[in-house]
């Protein structure tokens, strides 16, 4: 029987990484004793349901499954830290009601990366305020207000959007909503004195709702669980803050693997460079080459050599943290990828790739051509691969068709690199390649001031249209 708990912690997002990372770290907490406190779940958006939150009373099991000393693990908890679950929108009054429980103390949030954007039409008066800021900051106020801008009060707020500098970010936007809507100063310094907006990072590989498996879920539990997450063993959460809030939010104590620190950045710089620059730099070559997922991009010899060759000799050497500890951490990145239990679509990993690869390739594409004076062999191909992927034609304006073997697939990404493809596979090689590199758009800079460059991936696209992607992988040593 669960325990009666107070409520410190306010969730925004009822998505399936909160549950299966956030929620499930605070139920092994609570379960050793080391915090004391349950959850509200809050849908900050008008759609959607929550319907089987309140069926289930707030109940559902995670599992998470993986490779531990190379042995496969499997690992079910029944998740019993949430309270309850309401709509912004629809539950308006009881949402903000929450604003003056006296027991509140964190807010935690995954609203995407698109959800910590300041919005100037965003108005106060709107029941709630339509963004995610502007939800938070009206929140923030109200508890303000009803507690006379007592300084014990103050919330800390742990946003886990894969940005950069997520609580410096959502903090900026708040001060910018309370200025525009004018609200009274003594706010703007209440927040400064005695609210804490931390960095963090996050990082487990969170898969979902197990269609595949339901039916052997329900055959093992004897009952029907429509929330159930699925995920991997590993869980990584580094949080940045200018005060300690280790005391108040001890996860670490429960042996759960919560960092605190007074710097994010070589975490998320290792992360985001190893973890899901490999990601983005093999995802259209393994495709091209025939694979489905990260699994069978390991299961096959060339491309998972193409990816060991590119975290080792070109991410890991640019990295701030030792290379030890860089090359530790991309072991265990190895294993996750193995994972026999994770069946990550390389074509969803490929969502957004332009953007992702100036994220997550371009810096260790620098380092490597600044500390060697050439060009990144894998690295390099990869921004080939890319552009091969991408050919294609526009499809009802929000995806890119293009084949694989003569069948099709799908690509998503912005407007302006939908359009830019748009009828590539027709196009001249070498033009295309040129005015891709050139847009500072998509790169930030001219890429075409690599000596090479334009010529070099010209070369790759040839080969991997005549020959095929695993012919032209062989020629670069992969």
């Amino acid at each position: 029987m669960s325990k009666d708990r107070p409520v410190k912690i306010l969730q925004y997002g009822e998505g399936n990484f909160l549950r299966g990372f956030v929620d499930y770290m605070i139920d092994i907490a609570n379960e050793e004793e080391v915090f004391n406190g349950k959850i509200v779940i809050v849908k900050p958006i008008s759609y959607g349901s929550l319907v089987n939150f309140h069926k289930q009373e707030y109940r559902y099991r995670v599992s998470l499954r993986g490779l531990e000393n190379g042995k496969p693990k499997i690992t079910d908890r029944i998740i019993r830290s949430i309270s309850g679950a309401l709509c912004s929108y629809e539950d308006y009054e009881d949402y903000m009601s929450y604003a003056r429980l006296e027991s509140l103390r964190f807010i935690v949030s995954n609203t995407t990366e698109a959800g910590i954007v300041y919005d100037d039409t965003d108005c106060y008066e709107n029941r709630p305020p339509k963004s995610f800021p502007g939800k938070l900051t009206k929140l923030l106020y109200e508890r303000y207000t009803h507690f006379k801008g007592d300084k014990d009060k103050g919330l800390i707020i742990l946003p886990c959007e894969l940005i950069e500098n997520n609580g410096k970010v959502l903090k900026e936007c708040v001060f910018k909503l309370a200025n525009k809507w004018s609200l009274d100063m003594g706010f703007v310094e209440w927040i400064k004195e005695c609210c804490i907006f931390c960095n963090t990072l996050v990082d487990r590989i969170i898969t979902g709702y197990p269609h595949d498996e339901a039916e052997e879920f329900l055959n093992r539990t004897g009952y029907q669980d429509k929330l159930i997450v699925c995920g991997e063993l590993f869980g990584l959460w580094v949080i940045e803050s200018e005060s300690d809030i280790s005391d108040e939010f001890p996860l670490d104590k429960a042996g759960l693997p919560v960092i605190f620190t007074k710097d994010v950045k070589p975490y998320r710089e290792r992360k985001v460079r190893i973890l899901n620059g490999a990601h983005t730099s093999v995802a259209a070559v393994s495709y091209l080459a025939g694979n489905d997922t990260i699994k069978e991009t390991m299961d096959d010899e060339l491309t998972k050599k193409f990816m060991l060759d590119t975290i080792f000799n070109e991410i890991i050497p640019g990295l701030t943290l030792p290379r030890e500890e860089s090359e530790d951490f991309a072991v265990k990145v190895i294993e996750r990828f193995e994972n026999p239990f994770i069946k990550h679509s390389l074509l969803s990993i490929s969502l957004n790739s332009v953007s992702k690869w100036r994220a997550r390739c371009l810096p260790s594409f620098k380092d490597y051509y600044k500390a060697n004076g050439q060009l990144p062999p894998c690295l390099t191909f990869s921004l080939a691969a890319l552009i091969s992927l991408y050919r294609g034609k526009l499809h009802n304006e929000d995806t890119l068709v293009a084949y694989r073997d003569g069948i099709e697939y799908k690509i998503m990404d912005d407007e302006q690199v939908m359009r830019f493809f748009d009828g590539s596979a027709d196009r001249d090689d070498k033009e295309l390649v040129g005015e891709f590199l050139k847009s500072e758009g998509f790169f930030g800079e001219d890429m075409t001031k690599y000596p090479g460059l334009v010529d070099i991936i010209t070369d790759y696209l040839v080969k991997i249209r005549k020959y095929g992607i695993r012919s032209a992988l062989k020629e670069i040593g992969a």
